[in-house]
């Protein structure tokens, strides 16, 4: 599944009313270790397909959504199931480990 970025303005629709859980990546242009996440995002995006949707929050850009999910360090992964918050991780993280992050 492609990786969508997610900002204020399209929250419900990608993240609250998906059908799929939903790994959100808060991260930063200026963020080293988010840069190394981005290319595992991906691999991991295209391995898993439609049974998890990755989405990318820019937090210069959303500091509103930052601040809602309490993001103090980046990069930090947030799972969300259902339009409900189910853990959150700090980070940069392998595919096997955003593998069973991704578990309910």
């Amino acid at each position: 599944m492609e990786i969508v970025t997610v900002t204020n303005e399209n929250f419900e629709q990608e993240v609250l009313a998906s059908k799929t859980p939903v790994i959100l990546d808060f991260w930063a242009d200026w963020c080293m270790p988010c840069k190394m996440q981005s290319p595992i995002l991906d691999s991991f995006a295209q391995e898993m397909g439609d049974q998890v949707k990755v989405g990318k929050v820019n937090v210069d850009e959303e500091a509103a959504l930052a601040l809602k999910y309490q993001i103090m360090s980046i990069p930090t992964l947030v799972l969300m199931d259902q339009g409900v918050f189910i853990r959150r991780v700090s980070g940069v993280q392998q595919v096997e480990d955003l593998k069973k992050f991704a578990e309910r």
